[in-house]
């Protein structure tokens, strides 16, 4: 997933589900990677990091 995908998740996951996107996002990553999809799990983790950034510069 490119940084422009992982932004627009990002955005979306925070649209649907505001101040709980960013656990949203780590949940998905948990079952990614307990499915054995690390792959994914990175993209959950990059789009969680997204969320975490974006949080951090709505509240500053």
């Amino acid at each position: 997933m490119n940084a422009m995908q992982i932004s627009e998740y990002a955005q979306s996951l925070y649209r649907a589900h505001g101040g709980r996107a960013e656990a949203e996002a780590a949940q998905k990553a948990r079952a990614c990677e307990e499915a054995g999809n690390t792959g994914q799990a990175e993209d959950w983790r990059a789009i969680q990091a997204a969320i975490r950034s974006r949080r951090g510069a709505l509240q500053g």
